[in-house]
């Protein structure tokens, strides 16, 4: 079973799923496999999705970092009045 455009929310919420499965006290033996195997990859895609928001988020904030160090516009029209003033 191939999970490549599943979301973070409704993987979670499959894995949930799978897991109270696999607490009842009743669980189907043939299928047990099969479901530690889907949880395994509902896991897989969760940490990837957590992973990828998480580099994302820090190239965000870098990005920001990096134009507090840029001066703004307001200060190179100080520069540019100062250039061109007949002072």
């Amino acid at each position: 079973m191939s999970t490549p455009e599943i979301g973070y929310a409704d993987a979670l919420s499959e894995l949930q799923q799978i897991l109270g499965e696999l607490e009842a006290e009743d669980i189907d033996i043939d299928v047990l496999a099969t479901k530690v195997e889907r949880a395994a990859e509902l896991i897989r895609v969760c940490r990837g999705r957590i992973n990828d928001a998480e580099v994302r988020v820090k190239e965000i904030v870098a990005g920001l970092d990096h134009q507090e160090d840029e001066p703004s516009p307001a200060d190179n029209e100080d520069d540019w009045d100062d250039a061109f003033s007949d002072d």
